[in-house]
């Protein structure tokens, strides 16, 4: 059976002041994701907001724990990023 986890993350990223530094800040932060986790990682809204901004995670497994299991260990890698806060995460299997 596959399963399709999805992630998504609502954040807001203090101390920027550009749409240009708010793409540094998620570029820096989707690379970390990418590298640890091996999953797709993507700005999916607010992308015109230069304080904001939602990113989505998804990953594909054969089983949902694990799925999950690597889900909650991206919203912890994402809630210990210095640079951004969460204000919101949903998760969803498909």
């Amino acid at each position: 059976m596959m399963v399709i986890g999805v992630s998504t993350f609502e954040l807001y990223i203090g101390g920027v002041h550009s749409l240009k530094a708010k793409r540094g800040v998620l570029k820096r932060l989707k690379a970390k994701i990418v590298s640890k986790f091996n999953v797709s990682v993507a700005e999916v809204g607010l992308m015109d907001s230069w304080q904001r901004s939602t990113l989505a995670v998804a990953i594909v497994s054969n089983d949902q724990r694990f799925a999950n299991q690597v889900l909650c260990k991206i919203a912890d890698l994402v809630n210990s990023n210095g640079e951004v806060t969460m204000v919101g995460q949903e998760m969803q299997f498909l």
